[in-house]
């Protein structure tokens, strides 16, 4: 039987990028996919996936009707993966606090109101698996990312927190904190700073989107992510070794 069959999931962040090869992996696994993006209609018509809804993660009225419209469609949300993020590069101390702002706002309060309007479903229901898409930079910190380091070290943190205070419902969160991947975000970083990134790393490479899904797949799955509690895996290229 496929890993994740007669499951539903919503991946946020899912029309690109890391999120949407973990929509894919899903799907080929016989999860019911429902991606979630800013406008995801193409993606999800190019993978086949079973719906699509357009969210602003930042935005709570806009995450709360999106959950609601979910829930009505197909009566439940088994597995979230929280995918969408932006990155932009800026050393601190010349920083806009604007763009500090917005990083903030997407890629941690954007986990956090997703989180904040699904899990309450799962444990209603006593089932449920919560991926955060953390980043090794939020273990590490990274020259000219501080706004970013910072978000996904909260992600990390909310994670921890969130799966203490849910796993006695059967409901597990965990976080995966990738490395440098080659996805259409990272893009827009300087060939410099990549460059540089790509001299530290043991393995010598950037990942790519394809190679972070099974790790997701891993998490969502019964009995394979049945132990995992709190926990951020690291498929990272070496960058980080706990």
């Amino acid at each position: 039987m496929p890993a994740l069959e007669h499951r539903t999931a919503l991946v946020t962040g899912g029309a690109s990028g890391i999120g949407r090869a973990i929509a894919e992996a899903y799907l080929r696994e016989g999860a019911e996919v429902v991606l979630a993006d800013l406008d995801a209609s193409a993606a999800a018509a190019s993978i086949g996936a079973a719906g699509h809804v357009a969210v602003d993660v930042s935005d709570p009225g806009s995450v709360a009707s999106a959950v609601s419209t979910v829930m009505d469609r197909f009566g439940r949300i088994d597995v979230l993966v929280n995918s969408a993020g932006i990155l932009t590069e800026a050393p601190l101390v010349e920083m806009d606090p604007r763009v500090w702002a917005e990083t903030i706002a997407v890629d941690l309060t954007g986990v956090f109101l997703c989180c904040r309007y699904v899990v309450p479903h799962m444990v209603s229901r006593r089932w449920g698996r919560v991926v955060n898409i953390a980043s090794q930079l939020g273990i590490k910190g990274g020259r000219s990312l501080s706004h970013y380091s910072a978000a996904k070290a909260g992600v990390i943190g909310l994670t921890k927190s969130l799966a203490l205070e849910v796993a006695e419902h059967n409901v597990l969160v965990n976080a995966i904190a990738p490395g440098p991947v080659e996805t259409p975000m990272v893009a827009g970083i300087t060939d410099e700073w990549k460059a540089a990134k790509r001299a530290e790393l043991p393995l010598g490479r950037f990942g790519r989107p394809e190679e972070i899904a099974p790790t997701a797949v891993l998490l969502a799955s019964d009995p394979g992510g049945n132990l995992y509690v709190g926990q951020t895996l690291g498929p990272n290229s070496g960058d980080v070794m706990p």
